[in-house]
């Protein structure tokens, strides 16, 4: 189930997206955080399985649509199953909305469901990382 991020769990969320950003310093882990935390049309959530946090995703809500920025499932966990959950959540969550994935979050999409990387269409410039 997704749930909106809490300052609270900043580390938690920090560890999930080092599992999909090339730049993994604690600095700029920290940044791409601070920006989702200042931004209000920039969203975090956590996948709970149980009381476990198992996923994250970073969405940047538009009117019309809505982007996937950033997407990371804990390995320990069925990452392919996971992931599509989250994806599906997110979509009955924005209610309709266009959904547009970020280069990263299409590639690793593509990755976790055994696809090319141009299967999954995106936007180049929905980056926010």
């Amino acid at each position: 189930m997704l749930y909106r991020y809490k300052k609270s769990f900043k580390k938690v969320a920090m560890g999930l997206l080092s599992l999909t950003t090339k730049n993994k310093s604690v600095s700029h882990l920290s940044e791409t955080i601070e920006v989702y935390e200042k931004n209000t049309q920039k969203q975090l959530y956590f996948w709970k399985e149980g009381e476990n946090i198992t996923g994250l995703a970073g969405v940047e809500i538009g009117d019309h649509d809505f982007s996937i920025l950033h997407l990371s499932v804990n390995p320990s966990y069925p990452v392919e199953e996971t992931g599509m959950k989250i994806v599906e959540e997110l979509r009955l969550l924005m209610r309709g909305k266009e959904m547009i994935l970020s280069r990263d979050a299409a590639l690793y999409l593509g990755k976790i469901r055994h696809m090319a990387e141009d299967i999954m269409p995106y936007r180049e410039e929905k980056e926010i990382s």
